[in-house]
């Protein structure tokens, strides 16, 4: 269950503890709260979104959501697993799922409020998103696999959903208990 990956430059290093210092983690009441829709595209809303951008790319995660740096409006960023290393995140803005396939599929998952733990997580294999971008044009997002499994996992935490409330009973226990052993250790993962 546990994944590690330090950066080895010390650069990269302070970089990623810098970030990770904005990420509310594991136990913090925010992640289990329920995100407000975002109502004005303004100065605001584009200051969280180039924090988000910061801090997912210096932690180097696929996606990350306004709740997990504290903030509770539905915004997330993320890259297409595979596909996007280069340029910025994508963003959406008020996402919601309206297409969930029926074929289901495991996925390795981790979560940056979580650092450094990974565990199988079953979801529907393609969805269709709806959401605006960062200017508030409206986006319909047709996902797979990889792509389809980050959207779940990040629109989850808008809804104060986390990893292990999707995990089946026995993955869940010992999820949660490298967590916990995580948590008490400092997160080393980080």
């Amino acid at each position: 269950m546990a994944e590690h990956d330090s950066p080895p430059d010390p650069q990269a290093r302070a970089r990623r503890l810098a970030a990770y210092r904005e990420i509310r983690l594991w136990g913090d009441p925010v992640l289990r709260a329920s995100a407000r829709p975002v109502e004005r595209f303004d100065d605001g809303l584009a200051d969280l979104i180039t924090r988000l951008r910061w801090v997912i790319d210096d932690a180097t995660g696929a996606g990350l959501a306004a709740p997990q740096l504290g903030v509770l409006v539905r915004v997330v960023v993320y890259r297409v697993p595979d596909e996007e290393r280069d340029g910025p995140a994508r963003v959406l803005v008020n996402p919601a799922i309206v297409v969930r396939s029926a074929e289901r599929t495991t996925f390795v998952e981790g979560c940056l409020s979580m650092p450094g733990i990974v565990a199988p997580v079953e979801r529907c294999a393609n969805v269709v998103v709806h959401a605006c971008d960062e200017h508030g044009r409206a986006r319909e997002i047709a996902a797979a696999g990889d792509h389809a499994s980050v959207l779940q996992h990040e629109l989850d935490h808008l809804d104060g959903v986390l990893l292990p409330d999707r995990l089946t009973p026995e993955h869940r226990r010992s999820y949660v208990r490298a967590v916990h052993d995580a948590a008490r250790a400092g997160w080393p993962a980080i």
